[in-house]
């Protein structure tokens, strides 16, 4: 089994070290992106996607101005190990609000409840909760209580309720993040590794990638609201 905790401050680093290993596990999942292993451009969001959740974390001490909360999954058997973690954004301006970030399960934990009972935890907390996510995990957040908003880029907007808070939520500047020195010599190595060509190709193949799931998210919504309509 497994044990629910909030965490209010910053994670100790036995916990923080866990919760980095499963963003680079799980890239593919957690990142906007959608970025394929076999894409060479991969190691480049591990480290920028790695590095904001990093960042949210730290953030966690109040060093910055937006809140910034964490629940994790321990195991029962060994306390020590993470099998599950969401970090997620209170809403500034409306205290039943908050939006989903990040959340990642060890696969080895899955289907065990650990996604559904973190998010129960949150919504305890914030009934007014909402999260992008692809397509295909529509279904799954839905059997949670959220449904269908709207789509926004390659994903699907959903909430707790039929409308968005009129609260502020704030996030982080990722720019830095990818203008940074660390993601130019990243990209280089990549370069040299791969050749120029293969890392075009590759800039491409995620282009069209975002193109495809951002045409397939709004498709979605736009039959998803023409049914709700036809019920109605």
């Amino acid at each position: 089994m497994f044990t629910i905790t909030r965490l209010e401050n910053t994670p100790p680093e036995s916990i923080d070290s866990q919760i980095m290993q499963m963003v680079v596990d799980y890239i593919t999942d957690i990142s906007m992106v959608g970025i394929a292993p076999s894409n060479p451009l991969y190691p480049l969001y591990q480290y920028g996607v790695g590095h904001e959740v990093h960042q949210y974390l730290q953030a966690m001490n109040g060093s910055r101005a937006f809140p910034v909360e964490l629940i994790v999954a321990l195991d029962d058997e060994d306390p020590s190990v993470v099998s599950g973690f969401l970090l997620y954004l209170p809403v500034q301006g409306d205290p039943e609000a908050c939006s989903v970030a990040y959340m990642a399960v060890k696969t080895s934990q899955r289907r065990r409840g650990i996604a559904r009972a973190m998010v129960q935890k949150m919504l305890e907390r914030y009934p007014h909760a909402e999260l992008a996510c692809f397509v295909n995990k529509v279904p799954y957040f839905e059997a949670m209580g959220f449904q269908v908003l709207h789509a926004r880029g390659p994903q699907v907007l959903m909430n707790t309720r039929d409308h968005q808070t009129e609260g502020l939520l704030a996030v982080l500047d990722i720019a830095p993040i990818y203008n940074s020195v660390e993601v130019r010599q990243i990209h280089a190595y990549l370069l040299k590794q791969h050749g120029k060509r293969a890392m075009t190709d590759a800039e491409k193949q995620r282009d069209r990638q975002l193109d495809q799931m951002t045409r397939q998210a709004r498709m979605f919504v736009n039959h998803a609201i023409t049914q709700q309509q036809d019920d109605d």
